[in-house]
């Protein structure tokens, strides 16, 4: 069955969705690699400071872009980003105690099946949209439009009205009601 051109569009996204996806935790998979050949005998360390510091500015620009493009389909941990920054750089990693760099260690692969599970979800997807079945795909325009639905005059009316709304309880549910209709009657001169 050959798919319409709207189908088309959606396994184009997809297929550049799961590409970000990718590219991101082959980055991960670098991140990891640098961070532990650090400690091996006879390393540049003052290269793999800098290759640490480069993997890691490109995670964070990556991750913005992923999470931005993904939508829905972002599934990572939230703790992914919070690992890359709190490692500001090699040596102050392994100049903690060994129980830190392990628990470091342990949120990198926490954080890697979060990622490999995103890309198995988007792979599955973009297969489904293949074979012509209909599958939804969030877009940045869809998530910006949430709060568009309404134009300027219709939430201006809607705050007049929850102004009248609150003025209106306080009328009539408060002690200080009756002190209001007095001073009303009083300048309407009643």
């Amino acid at each position: 069955m050959a798919l319409s051109k709207k189908q088309q569009a959606i396994v184009a996204q997809l297929e550049r969705r799961v590409e970000l996806c990718r590219e991101f935790m082959n980055d991960w998979l670098l991140f990891n690699q640098i961070l532990s050949a650090y400690p091996s005998p006879g390393v540049n360390k003052a290269q793999l400071e800098n290759q640490f510091l480069k993997i890691k500015s490109k995670l964070a620009r990556e991750h913005r872009v992923l999470k931005d493009t993904l939508q829905d389909d972002y599934n990572l941990d939230a703790n992914t980003m919070n690992i890359v920054s709190g490692a500001t750089n090699l040596e102050s990693i392994y100049s903690q105690s060994e129980v830190a760099v392990k628990k470091l260690q342990t949120e990198w692969h926490r954080a890697f099946i979060a990622i490999n599970e995103t890309l198995g979800a988007l792979e599955d997807k973009k297969a489904r949209a293949e074979a012509g079945e209909k599958v939804f795909l969030a877009t940045a325009d869809m998530m910006a439009g949430k709060g568009a639905a309404l134009n300027e005059n219709t939430k201006t009316i809607l705050i007049i009205a929850g102004v009248i709304g609150v003025l209106a309880l306080l009328y009539f549910f408060t002690p200080l009601g009756e002190i209001y209709a007095s001073s009303l009657r009083n300048l309407l001169g009643r």
